[in-house]
Formats: structure tokens, sequence, C-alpha cells
């Protein structure tokens, strides 16, 4: 309230100068210096009173408190006199208390002599009247007390919050409420704002949308329904399985440059025989493997693919099929691959035809059936068991936790499904962009806050946080831009035009220098009727795109070998010498960014590349493929598997979410499927009510369960990991356009 009084007198001491009414304002000012109430400050009023005692003014200390009784005190209810008398009491032995201390004997006598007439009738101070006749007071079992400094400070707060509350109380004038209306009204407006923000947005979706596809229940945009598989929406089967013979073979002295001593045992690379894995072999040799054991493919026109290697057979039509016999094995069935997606087209042929009831029961026969053919076509892959025995396997919590959750919260702003969901590299901001391209940019510390909203007329696939200065953040569209937007002043800064012929941005990723940043850009994919028997997937040509943030200009293309393909994913090391990237063709390759080559590349997954990141100790690479696995690669070995986990479908993608009457919503990955802790041991995974929390294990299994955060009710899409010393904050985000922040404690053993 003091405050208050003090901006309402400048306020009207502003208005008088305004009117000329100086007389007026020379009174007010009069008044003001003489005010006892000192402005309402219970601060000053608690120093009148100490000035009182400690200049031995009794006259002055009693004619005040008779002020502040009549004017405030006596208005009190009755219930609230007992404590009035207390405090005048304590402040009358607060003031005795002082001459003693201060020898001033004259002024203790005088207190007794003048107050003897009001103060021997009350109990309280019956005893009192022998103090000044005591040599030790302040050793006396009955005064000692009160010679503390303890009691003291007791007393003055005491009394200075029973003033605060009530001044708190008392009714105020409609114009000490003039600030608060003022921020009552700022509020007002900017929660307008975000209101017609809103409602711009719900225009924009229902001006652009088309009609809803038989398949989704959820109304999404129309660049939304025809949304790739962070490359293509069915990738080339054939280009997924063939070798990747013209990558460069690193030389022993590569990572000299920019690792420490301790990382540079790189060794000789190792010597595959035949019955090493054909996928390795090829991606660490440019002279393409020789009697390697061939795998079948779907039928492709001899035309539109060509061979390799030995390695990836010709396919042909049904007629000159008998012409390879003799090089494949008669009892090797189709690819587990193409059945799933016979069996994917005939379930979504029958969605229609059956209750919900008859749809669940035949969705478990097909996953028996996707069961029996990986079993049967990869016999020796001891990873090759059904996703609900994973499921049971890594799904038991371990009892000794690493982490306890303090709290869950959510951000329910969005009303679509999330794609991104990135923390700002303080730790101050996230943000979060949904399929309906509205982007949100909040904070959670201390209050959970939207900072900004932002909404483009062309749809946004991509963003990324700046790290120099993290205030600004990377947007990439579907039209070939790149926008450069500054979440402080909430305005663009930039918008850099990357590729017409490749306009789709997939990935971003900012040096952390903050000098530059990496582009993924894809061309536009071909989409087919859902009706139609199932098609042979299309490659999709990509670029890798270097650019300069402080001249906004494009310094470089990265050679993509065997071919130019969309890459998924990217991610930088600590000090930006080293970028590794996941492509739509399975491979991952490593460049060297100080030379700006590619330092190697790798056969790593059966089908797309979702997700990569660096180790703690940069060493590794993690990778989480289309084929459900999440492996640990060595950089210093090319190619070879350090650990090989298969996680649930639930964490890989495609992730499902039914409606009613059958549909479904299909959303292929996006954002981040894994974040690892500070300390790079735990890694956050996505799963159908909420993360999952594993940690690494050199041995077998790779990853151990440990936490399950849950919270949602819609399958999480993407997930992101905030640390700061032993509290950290996880972050996941589901199909139904909700986040959760879920506050752990690190256990330290």
């Amino acid at each position: 309230m003091g405050s208050a009084v003090e901006r309402t007198d400048e306020h009207v001491r502003e208005y008088l100068i305004y009117r000329g009414f100086t007389s007026t304002l020379k009174h007010l000012d009069t008044d003001i210096k003489a005010d006892k109430e000192k402005g309402f400050r219970v601060d000053k009023i608690i120093d009148q009173l100490q000035q009182f005692v400690q200049s031995f003014d009794l006259f002055g200390l009693k004619e005040y408190w008779l002020y502040l009784d009549r004017r405030l005190l006596c208005r009190l209810e009755d219930v609230y006199r007992s404590t009035v008398n207390k405090l005048r009491t304590s402040l009358y032995r607060y003031y005795v208390i002082n001459t003693i201390q201060k020898g001033n004997l004259e002024k203790t006598q005088e207190f007794f002599q003048k107050q003897a007439l009001e103060l021997q009738s009350q109990v309280e101070w019956r005893d009192w009247f022998i103090l000044p006749f005591i040599p030790t007071p302040e050793q006396n079992p009955a005064f000692s007390p009160y010679f503390s400094r303890q009691w003291a400070d007791t007393f003055l707060v005491s009394l200075h919050n029973f003033l605060s509350v009530l001044f708190q109380c008392m009714p105020q004038p409609v114009l000490l409420s003039f600030d608060a209306e003022v921020q009552k009204t700022t509020s007002l407006t900017e929660e307008n704002e975000q209101l017609c923000q809103l409602l711009f947005a719900l225009q924009m979706e229902s001006r652009d949308q088309r009609e809803v596809d038989e398949m989704v229940h959820h109304k999404l945009p129309v660049y939304v329904q025809n949304m790739d598989r962070l490359g293509d929406t069915e990738l080339d089967l054939v280009s997924s399985q063939r070798p990747v013979s013209t990558a460069t073979t690193p030389s022993r002295n590569f990572f000299s440059t920019f690792l420490p001593q301790g990382r540079r045992n790189l060794g000789k690379l190792p010597q595959f025989t035949t019955g090493s894995s054909p996928s390795q072999v090829a991606g660490c040799r440019k002279d393409p493997p020789i009697n390697l054991p061939a795998k079948s493919k779907e039928a492709v026109q001899a035309n539109e693919v060509k061979p390799v290697s030995s390695q990836a057979s010709t396919s042909e039509p049904k007629s000159s099929q008998s012409q390879q016999s003799t090089n494949q094995p008669t009892n090797q069935p189709s690819h587990p691959r193409h059945k799933k997606i016979q069996e994917h087209e005939k379930e979504r042929k029958e969605l229609f035809s059956k209750p919900p009831q008859q749809i669940l029961e035949k969705k478990g026969e097909t996953g028996e059936v996707e069961l029996l053919a990986e079993t049967s076509s990869e016999p020796s892959d001891p990873c090759s068991y059904s996703r609900s025995c994973r499921g049971a396997e890594g799904g038991g919590l371990s009892t000794d936790q690493s982490f306890i959750k303090l709290s869950q919260e959510e951000y329910g702003e969005h009303h679509s499904s999330i794609m991104h969901c990135r923390v700002d590299c303080s730790g101050r901001r996230v943000a979060s962009l949904d399929v309906d391209g509205v982007i949100k940019v909040w904070s959670f510390n201390p209050v959970m806050q939207t900072k900004a909203t932002i909404m483009s007329k062309s749809p946004l696939l991509s963003l990324e946080w700046a790290t120099k200065p993290d205030r600004l953040l990377l947007l990439g569209s579907g039209v070939g831009t790149v926008r450069l937007y500054d979440t402080d002043a909430k305005k663009n800064l930039y918008e850099m035009n990357i590729d017409e012929t490749h306009p789709r941005i997939l990935s971003l990723a900012c040096s952390p220098s903050g000098s530059s940043f990496v582009c993924s850009a894809a061309a536009l994919s071909r989409s087919g009727s859902v009706e139609s028997a199932p098609r042979l997937p299309i490659p999709v040509s990509g670029q890798l795109l270097l650019w300069d943030t402080k001249t906004v200009k494009q310094q470089l293309q990265f050679s993509l070998e065997p071919e130019p393909v969309a890459i998924n994913c990217t991610a930088f090391n600590h000090n930006g010498n080293l970028l590794v990237t996941g492509a739509a063709d399975g491979v991952i390759r490593l460049f060297d960014m100080q030379r700006y080559e590619s330092a190697m590349s790798w056969r790593a997954h059966d089908g797309e590349v979702y997700s990569v990141e660096f180790s703690y100790d940069e060493n590794t690479v993690f990778s989480i493929g289309e084929d459900g696995k999440f492996i640990q690669w060595n950089i210093h070995r090319c190619g070879v598997k350090q650990s090989e986990q298969v996680l649930p479908q639930d964490a890989t993608g495609p992730f499902i979410l039914s409606g009613y009457s059958g549909y479904k919503q299909v959303q292929v990955p996006r954002g981040r499927l894994f974040a690892f802790d500070s300390e790079g041991q735990h890694i956050l995974t996505c799963s159908s009510n909420g993360g999952l929390i594993y940690r690494l294990t050199n041995g077998e299994p790779a990853l151990e369960s440990m936490l399950s955060l849950g919270g949602h009710k819609a399958p999480v899409v993407t997930v992101d990991w905030c640390s700061a010393v032993d509290c950290g904050t996880c972050l996941t985000a589901s199909m139904d356009g909700k986040i959760k922040l879920s506050t752990l404690l690190a256990q330290k053993s």
C-alpha cells in the first residue's frame, strides 16, 4: 500500500502542476512532510518510534502512539484490543530497557514517575517498579529475557507485521487502485491480442482446409495430409537396401584436428569376411563387395533402378524371375517391409466394413503376421522378436531409479498434433510447432507463460533455436524459405530463399559457434491414392546446405553420395567441428566441418533414419531408424555397432491416434525421438502414454528401463530434455496437442 500511495502522490503532483495549482501543490508538500502516517510506509513508522526511543523522548513516543491509536487502532474490532494493549506495553518496556542499557537511570526513574498513575493499576507492570533499584537487572531471572536482542527483534517484527496487515485491510480510495487497474487493463489487452491471433489461425485453417481424408479423423491442413515420411511417404525399397559403395574410407589422422588426444585411437579398419554384415562393408569401401548373399526385393521395372553390386539383385517381371533362381534361395520369403505394406493396405480396406471391435481384433492378427514374416526372413537375427515381448522386457521399471518425478505440468495452447518441441540453449524458453503451422514460444520458469505466437501463411516443417543469441529462432517452411525470428521483438529479421526445386525444409541445425547453420532441403514427394494397391516408393532428391547467419548467404552445398537424397535429421558436436546426418536412404553421414567434406558414411538402418545424436563423450553416435532399432555406432571405426536395442513401435513411429468409427490419424516422426540427460547416461524416448527414461548400459540389453513419466492420453511424438544441475525438465509432446513438463530430481549415488 505504501508504494501505491507514493505513486498516487506523484500523479497528484503532476496533475496540480498541469492545472497550475501551485499554491495547492505547496500545501500538499507541507502536509506530506508533516504526515505522521508516513504515507502508510510501515518501515518509516517503525523508524520514527525507534528514533523516539533512542533519543529518550518519552513525550514524543506517547504522543505518536496516541495519534496512531486515534487514527488507526481505535477503529479495529474489540477482538483486537488485547493485541493493541500488548503492543503498547511492549513498546514502553522497550523504552525502559533501552534507558537501562544506555546507563541513563534518570530517564528510567522519570518514566516510572510520569507513568505511575497510568501503570500502577495494570497487573503486567506491578513487578517493574523495582527495576530502577536492582543493581544488575539484566541478570535477574524476571527481567533478563527483555535484555536479549531476540526479544527486541521479535517485538519490532510483530509490530511491523501487525501494522502491515492493518494497512492492507483498510478501505482504500479509488485513486489508490489506479496502478492495479492499469496492470489489469494491460493483461486484458495481451489476452485479447492472443485471442485475436487464435481467431485468425482458426479462420485460416477453415479457409485452407479441403475435404477430410477417408483415413484421418482429425482435420489436417492440405500440406499435412500429404506429408512425407521425413523424406517421402514411401521411400524406394530398392534404394533403401542398396549399399553405399562410394563412401570414403576415413584417414588415420582425420580426428586429430578436432578431438582430444584420448579420442585418437582409430586403429585399423576391421577386415570383413563373407559372413560380415553387407551393409557395413558397403558403407566403408569404395569398391563394391563381391560374393555377398543377395536379398529379395519387390518387383521393379528393370529400367527404373540400376543395380550397384551383386548384393542388390536386379528385380524383373515374373517371366524372367526363373533366370535368377540360381542366385537366390528358393525358400526365401518376400521382404518383411513389403509384407507390412500389404497387410497395412489390407487393413485399411476393411476399416469401414467392420465395427471397431473387429478392427481391433484384425489389428492383433496383423501384428502376428508381421512377427512371422520377420522371424522367417531373418532367422539368424536375435533382435527380431515380437514388439509385445519387447515391451514386456523393457517395460518393467528398475527398482534402483536414478530420478524422482517431482511434478508434471501441462501446456495446452496447441489445438493439433505437435511436430517439434525444443528448449533453447539457456533452458529459459520452449518453441513448439504443431501440424497446423502454429508456433508457440513459451517459458515454464517460474510460471508457464506464452511469450509469442507465430503463424505463417506457408506450411512450416522444422524449427531450431539459434545458439548466439539464443532468442532467435530458425523456421523452415514447405515452400523453400527459412525465416529468422526474434522472439523478444516478436518480428521476422530475415527470410532466406533456399531452393525452388527443393522446397521442403526437413531439418535445421545451428552451429554451437552461432556463425552458421545447416539446412536440409528436399524435393516434393508424390502422393498416391489410399485405395490403390501398394505402389513402389519413389526416391526423393535432397540437398544439404550451409548458410552464414551473419551475411545471410549460402556458403556451400555438401556432397551427398552415392546420390542426392533427403536428409531427415542433423546434429553438431559440442564445438561444431563434426556434423552427423541421417538420411531417408538409411545412411548416416559424418562431415568434417573444418574441411567441409564427408568424412565417412555407412548403412545404418533398414529404412529411413529418424533421429541422430552424438554421445556425451562424442566417440559414438546414436540413431533411431524406421526399422525400430536404437543403435550406437563407433565413429572411429566406420559402421561398427557398439550396441543395439529394438524399441517398441510407439517409440519409433509411425504414430497412430485412433478416433471414432474406426478412423485413424497417422503421423510419421518429424522431431527428436530421443534426448539425453546432462551427463549422457540416460535417454528419454517416446511411448503411447508419455515419456520413458532408460539408462545406457555397456552390456545386453543396451537400455535398462528406469522411469515412466506418463500423463498423456495420446501417443508422444517428440521429446526434449532440459537439464540443470540435479534437477531437470523433460518435455513430451503428443498427437492431441498437449505438452507435459515433468520435473525430475536426480538421485546421486
